[in-house]
């Protein structure tokens, strides 16, 4: 099956959650196609036609459109007698049969990435509640866009350059960071493919584990694999989301599978096995 595109699954998620925290029957969205000016409606939940699937949203154009030149959210009561809005889009919104209708953009670092919208099949105002929850859906959509832009960013840093690293100390030293940012990031990540891609580039940072040595669990290795950046316990717990003494936990139980005494002797034991870069 091919990759799903990103953000998709949290486009579908949002719109779930705009049903049930403001009682909107049909909700509706999708991505601003790379390269474009256009939203490309690619999610539906609650229609009764397909007149809404895979419709070019222009910026400027309809209320859409609206919401994404102006990067913010719009409502109308009345989507087709509307003054407030250009009318390209009134047959597949009339076969619908949409009246009421808001609009929020999806904005990361400044850039619309998607619209998300929300409709009813009656002409009445849309209040600031049901307004504060469809902005809250797609705020969600712009934290999980942000922690993917930041996993991919990380991935490419990953790969290997081609060049000649002339201090392969530095050289280690930016792996074992890059390692522990993946690893943090990886439980963040929804979208299973990217974040399977992410534990699969970890693994390429870290040498073949022998079947004899210790194997740590999952957030044993995260916690270690900061302690090897140089991260103290307290900036640990703060990267991967965690209480300081619950980072000790971990800390202590894998200095104990790898018979260490103390953290850079369990740091050591790590890198020797190849358990961390």
């Amino acid at each position: 099956m091919a990759a799903e595109v990103t953000g998709a699954v949290e486009i579908r998620g949002a719109l779930s959650r705009l049903r049930r925290t403001t009682g909107l029957p049909i909700a509706f969205g999708g991505l601003v196609e790379p390269g474009r000016t256009l939203v490309r409606i690619s999610e539906l939940t609650g229609t009764n036609t397909a007149s809404l699937r895979s419709l070019a949203v222009t910026s400027g154009n309809g209320l859409g459109g609206k919401a994404v030149a102006l990067a913010r959210p719009c409502a109308v009561v009345d989507y087709s007698a509307s003054r407030q809005i250009s009318h390209e889009y009134d047959i597949p919104v009339a076969a619908e049969g949409l009246r009421s209708v808001l609009a929020v953009p999806v904005v990361v670092r400044r850039r619309v990435r998607g619209v998300l919208y929300g409709a009813l099949r009656t002409a009445q105002p849309l209040g600031d509640r049901t307004l504060g929850a469809a902005v809250a859906a797609a705020r969600d959509v712009e934290q999980a866009l942000v922690v993917q832009d930041e996993a991919k960013g990380l991935l490419a840093a990953a790969r290997p350059e081609p060049a000649v690293v002339p201090d392969p100390g530095a050289a280690w030293e930016q792996v074992r960071e890059a390692h522990a940012a993946l690893r943090a990031l990886a439980p963040r990540i929804t979208d299973p493919e990217l974040r399977a891609e992410l534990l699969a580039a970890c693994g390429l940072l870290t040498a073949p584990v022998p079947e004899t040595v210790a194997v740590l669990a999952p957030r044993e290795l995260d916690v270690l694999a900061w302690v090897a950046a140089g991260a103290t316990n307290a900036a640990v717990a703060e990267r991967l989301g965690l209480r300081p003494e619950t980072v000790k936990g971990y800390l202590r139980s894998a200095m104990r599978k790898l018979g260490a005494h103390t953290r850079g002797e369990a740091v050591s034991a790590a890198r020797r096995t190849g358990v961390l870069p």
